[in-house]
């Protein structure tokens, strides 16, 4: 989710939910190690419980960066081995790595050895022609043994080659009976599925068969999908706020990053779906798109776009 789940977005999402676990974008060990360590790992204590996912090959890197995690005050180190696009690929990590288990599980010891909070993988099913589930069992073995407990599946394999980052979450068709067959021959480890789940109750099917769900593109483009969330998995009976209340109680978060600076697109355009099937949705997409990477375009843009969301009645958008 690479310049999505920012930490404008995960704020967003925790005004809607205050139970699901957020993810950051893909941090690079080379950002945190020799870029801006502080733009990374800046989030607000509102996040919990939030986990910081790495890139990165190099076990003694892997491990600084860990540290540089738990010290930030992250709840989760996040190893992706599921990432397919180019640009990742010539860095030697994501789901290239799923051909170098022997590597992984040095970076996964090497992480655990240096943090006291867990250190969890996010992988695909299978690589290329590497897709067996002998392989795939094989690797999650190895890793359990280097320390981690819990596996994110993305059931699909990944193609390093000839698919794009979009068509490898379209075309390899997704198999969650492999995700499911792991919980079977590992029932002692944490199992989460993730890939094509678009709605609670195809969540709660696979709560199941598996021990947690990760939804990701569903839940940046229709985030009221969380708003049942607290109830439905963690009964939590508290009412969520109205979608006009998650909107008002964002605004004094916004007016404090414009006035250090950022741009109000920045985020807003996470905003974009909160709507999403309500009467006036279409022309509230519009209005922030036309006018919030304006320059000085303020909070103003925001509440004039909230006059379009008309209560009740039936839309088409």
């Amino acid at each position: 989710m690479l310049d999505w789940t920012d930490r404008y977005f995960r704020y967003f999402a925790r005004l809607i939910s205050r139970r699901c676990w957020l993810y950051t974008e893909m941090v690079t060990t080379a950002a945190l190690l020799h870029g801006d360590a502080r733009r990374f790992l800046r989030f607000d204590p509102i996040e919990h419980p939030i986990a910081l996912q790495l890139g990165g090959s190099e076990p003694d890197a892997l491990a600084q960066a860990a540290r540089l995690g738990e010290q930030a005050g992250f709840d989760e180190i996040n190893l992706n081995l599921g990432c397919p696009s180019d640009r990742v690929q010539a860095g030697r990590f994501g789901a290239c790595l799923m051909r170098e288990p022997g590597l992984v599980a040095e970076g996964i010891a090497a992480m655990v050895a240096s943090v006291d909070i867990p250190v969890t993988v996010k992988t695909r099913i299978g690589v290329d022609h590497n897709d067996s589930y002998e392989e795939l069992s094989a690797l999650v073995d190895k890793l359990s043994i280097a320390g981690c407990r819990t596996f994110i599946i993305h059931a699909r394999k990944a193609w390093l080659k000839g698919l794009s980052p979009k068509e490898n979450r379209e075309i390899p068709p997704l198999r969650y009976e492999i995700a499911h067959r792991l919980k079977q021959d590992f029932p002692n480890l944490e199992l989460i599925v993730n890939g094509g789940i678009t709605n609670l109750d195809a969540a709660a099917a696979q709560l199941e068969r598996v021990d947690g769900v990760m939804i990701g593109r569903e839940a940046y483009h229709n985030p009221w999908l969380l708003a049942d969330v607290d109830r439905r998995f963690h009964g939590d009976e508290t009412p969520p706020p109205e979608r006009r209340q998650i909107i008002q109680r964002l605004l004094p978060f916004i007016e404090s990053e414009l006035a250090s600076g950022v741009p109000l697109q920045r985020i807003s355009r996470h905003i974009l779906g909160l709507f999403q099937g309500q009467p006036g949705a279409r022309r509230w997409r519009r209005h922030l798109s036309e006018n919030s990477h304006k320059k000085n375009a303020d909070t103003t843009v925001i509440v004039e776009a909230l006059r379009y969301i008309r209560p009740g009645g039936t839309t088409t958008d």
